[in-house]
């Protein structure tokens, strides 16, 4: 009899527990899930992470090192006619210099509890999948917010605080004298995108030429609707695209607002490990769980040294779009 009466205080105060918490608590599970409900979860989506997709991504250097160094040369003198038996030949050279990087490491963890297990083993909800997808799901934010802004704390450099890399405006005249793109007319647009491609070309001596064009999500989705002429179907991209073999044109969530006061910019490079790289010397990783009390905790890891201009005149930012 006894033990009847412990029984019933104990399921009302399993039942109590499970009312007094809400579906806004961050308790790794939700309780409603013990009920017969959807059986499907309506997780919350995130924008696209295209940093490491868009630029080329460098895992060579050892996960052990701190820092890393590349060197650049340059070949210094010149020829001349010279004379028979001549002895005073000019001299040529070469000088190189060095550039180092830091790398920083990137953790994270998860954990869940025993009776979380259990209660999630119940409602059909795998737990500790998910947790390991929303610590991945962080790892690869913090990772794709360095590859294009880097971390001035730590001294990584993204792909658009590049030091050197030439930052300039389109021409404003747009309706109004205005630079963007929803003033002008196509063959304006067109004039930009293509300017971004041939000033790469005419800096480099057409040592480099770009082969790929980045866009804010709101000018891609412009130019790919918007008829380049009144007289044919054919869009502004298109267009662009077919007198621009070969030439890669995306959108890119990080490149709205991302210019001087906070306008929106465009991207044309020579996608090249040669001219970039961003720098991932260890991938994301998940080391063994651990057990602490009655919780599992599982740690991850990765590292990241930012993104490396080997020649920045390879690329080239407008702004104002």
């Amino acid at each position: 009899m006894n033990n009847s009466k412990q029984q019933i205080k104990l399921d009302s105060a399993c039942e109590s527990l499970l009312h007094s918490v809400n579906d806004a608590d961050l308790v790794g599970f939700f309780p409603r899930q013990l009920e017969q409900i959807l059986a499907g979860t309506y997780d919350i989506k995130y924008p696209a992470l295209k940093g490491t997709t868009v630029i080329p991504v460098d895992m060579s250097i050892n996960t052990g090192a701190e820092t890393y160094t590349y060197r650049q040369y340059d070949s210094v003198g010149m020829a001349k006619i010279i004379a028979d038996y001549s002895q005073d030949l000019p001299r040529c050279d070469i000088i190189g210099a060095e550039f180092t990087a830091k790398i920083k490491s990137i953790g994270a963890s998860f954990g869940y509890s025993v009776q979380e297990i259990r209660a999630a083993s119940l409602g059909g909800l795998p737990l500790e999948q998910r947790r390991a997808n929303a610590t991945r799901q962080a790892n690869d934010q913090l990772v794709n917010r360095i590859a294009w802004n880097g971390d001035a704390e730590c001294g990584l450099l993204g792909f658009l605080n590049q030091p050197n890399v030439p930052v300039s405006d389109v021409p404003n005249d747009g309706t109004g004298g205005t630079t963007e793109w929803v003033n002008k007319t196509p063959a304006q647009i067109l004039r930009d995108m293509n300017l971004a491609m041939t000033e790469i070309l005419e800096t480099t001596k057409a040592v480099h030429a770009a082969n790929t064009l980045l866009l804010p999500v709101a000018q891609y989705s412009y130019i790919s609707k918007t008829p380049y002429s009144t007289y044919s179907a054919t869009t502004i991209l298109e267009f662009f695209k077919s007198n621009n073999p070969g030439v890669m044109v995306d959108w890119v969530n990080e490149l709205k607002a991302a210019g001087t006061a906070g306008v929106d910019v465009m991207i044309a490079y020579e996608r090249d490990l040669n001219n970039l790289a961003l720098h991932i010397p260890q991938t994301f990783e998940t080391f063994p769980p651990q057990a602490r009390g009655l919780e599992i905790v599982i740690s991850t890891h990765s590292r990241c040294g930012g993104v490396v201009f080997y020649y920045p005149l390879s690329a080239n930012i407008k702004e104002g779009i």
